[in-house]
């Protein structure tokens, strides 16, 4: 643990000021831009359908999203190291509100000839990365100015805050077509009006982070000059050398590939069974709620408890929830509570390991290994996104629910092996 002296900037009352400050404006921003992250999670998948008239296309299509996500975290990371959160993030919104604009075109041109509509759809699911990728470093600038012993919690709340936009998003269908009748556009067009103006509202709100908490702290950190300051490659090998850091990136990348695998094609497998476009909407939502809903009761247990153990939790509740969903069949109710316990697993893993990876590594690396892990998890989540449609085509809904408990369990002996983990950071 570290001494008081070593932790003493972080309750100055002027920082402990900034930092109130920044947690407000991060989780206004997580609403308003959760509520266009939440809209693609189902309407994106089925105007990709529509679009490709492909189960497996959509499948890719809504990969790019992921792909993108991964692409973009460790630039990003990169300008926050030099011009600090409020510029990388603000970029990355404004660009995912580009996305939302292109899904509206994507949608209204969808059943015309040509490539066209193919384009639009791609970049608007693609860019839309980008705002995937600032909700995910979000959380870590919840933690730039916060002292160690409430480094989960704060870093959950912002999470939390993710809760009611995403819950909202995807639930966009019906008040979205009425919308799309009123402006005179096609059905799908509506949701993603109502998310381009979110998440012109998200950058908005992060362009008031004014002081700057990660430039804040940097006037209070000192890192030794003899300390490496390279890439982030050179940044992430050194961090791999370290039993948490590396026990954190694993755990977060299983869960999110699996999160995601499962995730993106349920919409298509609840619509072979008849589910409409609202009870896809509903499960999408309650699975949601089980991602971000209870992140503060995580964030308060990792923080007392220990990370291990709430990681190990989080792994023993992806294997349930891949179990009931995959023996759902064409019970939209278990789908549903499969679901459920997919997000809620998920954010047993997310919120310690981010927490574990944070205090982990020097501080000089700090922000690009934050950086690089969300790149990790992206790449690995893109690999399941666009492997979900020809796996549900090939083996079915329970057979991807199957090699996803398969990803859980190749995890667990890094996690049971962990030996004594290095003490918190102290910055």
């Amino acid at each position: 643990m570290p001494s008081p002296e070593q932790t003493v900037w972080q309750h100055e009352p002027r920082v402990t000021a900034v930092q109130r400050r920044t947690l407000i404006l991060l989780s206004a921003a997580q609403v308003l831009g959760g509520i266009g992250f939440g809209a693609g999670l189902s309407v994106g998948i089925l105007l990709a359908t529509q679009v490709t008239r492909s189960e497996g296309w959509a499948g890719v299509a809504r990969t790019s999203t992921t792909v993108v996500a991964a692409l973009v975290a460790i630039p990003l990371a990169v300008l926050a190291a030099r011009f600090g959160r409020r510029v990388s993030l603000g970029l990355a919104w404004t660009l995912a509100t580009t996305g939302s604009a292109a899904l509206v075109l994507a949608a209204q041109i969808a059943q015309q000839p040509g490539t066209l509509p193919t384009v639009a759809l791609i970049y608007g699911l693609g860019i839309s990365g980008a705002g995937s990728a600032a909700s995910l470093q979000s959380r870590y600038a919840a933690t730039d100015l916060s002292a160690p012993e409430h480094r989960s919690r704060q870093l959950s709340l912002v999470v939390w805050a993710t809760t009611v936009g995403t819950v909202l998003g995807p639930n966009l269908g019906a008040p979205g077509e009425a919308l799309a009748g009123v402006l005179g556009l096609a059905p799908m067009a509506g949701p993603f009006v109502i998310a381009t103006v979110m998440q012109a509202l998200a950058t908005a709100a992060i362009l008031l982070l004014r002081p700057d908490p990660l430039l804040l702290a940097g006037t209070f950190t000192h890192v030794d000059p003899h300390t490496p300051r390279s890439g982030t490659g050179p940044a992430m090998a050194r961090a791999w050398r370290l039993s948490g850091a590396r026990t954190a990136l694993v755990a977060m990348c299983a869960a999110h590939t699996v999160m995601v695998g499962v995730m993106t094609m349920t919409p298509v497998h609840m619509d072979h069974h008849g589910a409409t476009i609202s009870i896809v909407g509903l499960t999408i939502s309650i699975h949601v709620l089980g991602m971000f809903a209870f992140s503060p009761l995580v964030g308060i247990a990792a923080d007392r408890y220990g990370r291990l153990p709430l990681i190990a939790a989080g792994g023993g509740t992806l294997l349930a929830a891949t179990l009931v969903a995959g023996l759902a069949g064409a019970s939209m109710g278990w789908v549903t509570a499969g679901l459920f316990l997919l997000g809620v697993g998920w954010s047993l893993v997310l919120v310690p390991a981010s927490a574990l990876l944070t205090e982990s590594v020097p501080v000089a690396d700090r922000t690009r290994v934050q950086g690089g892990a969300d790149a990790a998890m992206n790449v690995s989540a893109a690999i399941g996104a666009a492997g979900s449609g020809p796996l549900l085509g090939l083996i079915g809904f329970a057979g991807l629910n199957a090699l996803s408990a398969a990803i859980v369990l190749a995890a667990v002996p890094l996690i049971i092996g962990a030996r004594r983990l290095p003490a918190r950071a102290s910055s």
